[in-house]
């Protein structure tokens, strides 16, 4: 017997400008931008021809794989689970609001796309919470080249 969960999240486009640090200060992304000549301005003038699509666990997106995007449980585990208090209490609560509340709003992960290649730029405690309570979660997907 197959069980549903009543649980669900509603995946809005989120605001670019809230996410600047992730360009600017992500040690763990500086080389993807730099190799694929990606520039702040870029990904502002083309992010709002995003879309909203289906991210299923997994390391790509159809045949586009996504640079970090910590897919597995084991990544999970690793950079969430066993992370530092403060970067798991944002994670737990927004656990706790959906299972108190049944649903939620929230900004969509963002993944950037250049060249046939991904980056999960944002969204990873997002991503994860559709993931671990079995959704597909939906990602503002931005093609910039």
């Amino acid at each position: 017997m197959i069980s549903h969960s009543t649980l669900s999240i509603d995946w809005l486009k989120p605001d670019i400008e809230e996410e600047r640090w992730e360009f600017f200060n992500h040690p763990a992304k500086q080389e993807w931008y730099r190799s694929h000549a990606v520039t702040w301005e870029q990904i502002v003038s083309c992010f709002d021809c995003g879309e909203l699509v289906s991210y299923q666990r997994s390391a790509a997106i159809g045949e586009v794989p996504v640079a970090l995007s910590y897919h597995s449980y084991d990544d999970y585990q690793f950079y969430l689970a066993k992370a530092k208090r403060g970067y798991r209490k944002n994670y737990s609560q927004m656990e706790d609001a959906l299972q108190s509340g049944g649903s939620l709003s929230l900004k969509a992960p963002i993944v950037l796309c250049y060249g046939g290649e991904g980056l999960l730029f944002s969204g990873y405690r997002r991503l994860c919470l559709g993931w671990n309570y079995g959704m597909i979660p939906s990602v503002w997907l931005v093609q910039l080249g």
